[in-house]
């Protein structure tokens, strides 16, 4: 390690914790169910700090990872991870509310996954775009629009409109502390890793038990 590369991680260590998303580390191809579920919801909570835009995203987030918890929370043991949760939900029950709910789930964290790794692209390209809405709506159409209808996609173009600058963005994950530009990218491209495990994890569970729904909503 530099003393460069020293000096960046010790100041990424002084960072505040709940800045930082860790989703889990994928064992045997599986995911702790409960861990996820944190994580999601510190995602949820960081969606906060963007006001209205996310609403929408966070709106259904959260309504998912509740209906989430409730299955896990029936038998904590059986439901330890994801993959058990899903395939026991999908022989004992007709109605597949867990296995829903993940998938959605699933699909907003990959929109958000798209977005700032757009973000975490441009800046090791030596750039700092300002206009990020190109970027939001470009990591739209790659999860989440093809299972929205009119009205929906609508919906999101006129909120993608208030889409917070980069300077914005960043200074709100940084809790309105300036100066803490290049630590707060670091710590989303680390956060990014698991993150993007995660879901391409469990899209290819998805895929391999033929439980993607491409129904428009």
């Amino acid at each position: 390690m530099s003393s460069s590369d020293s000096i960046v991680h010790e100041k990424v260590c002084t960072v505040k914790s709940d800045n930082k998303v860790q989703f889990p580390e994928i064992v045997d191809d599986k995911i702790n169910t409960e861990e996820f579920l944190q994580a999601s919801r510190d995602v949820v909570h960081i969606l906060d700090k963007f006001g209205k835009l996310f609403a929408p995203v966070r709106y259904d987030m959260q309504k998912n990872i509740n209906k989430l918890a409730i299955r896990y929370s029936t038998d904590k043991k059986s439901n330890l991870t994801l993959q058990d949760m899903i395939l026991l939900e999908k022989s004992t029950e007709k109605d597949l509310v867990a296995v829903d709910a993940l998938m959605w789930l699933r699909r907003a964290l990959h929109m958000i996954l798209l977005f700032f790794e757009r973000i975490i692209e441009d800046h090791k390209a030596g750039n700092a775009t300002e206009d990020l809405v190109a970027f939001l709506r470009k990591a739209y159409k790659e999860t989440l629009e093809p299972y929205h209808g009119w009205m929906t996609q609508q919906l999101f173009n006129l909120l993608s409109r208030m889409t917070p600058t980069r300077s914005q963005l960043l200074l709100a994950l940084a809790d309105g502390e300036v100066g803490k530009e290049e630590i707060t990218l670091y710590n989303m491209e680390l956060s990014l890793i698991n993150l993007k495990k995660n879901v391409l994890t469990l899209k290819t569970f998805y895929d391999d038990h033929n439980l993607e729904i491409t129904t428009v909503v």
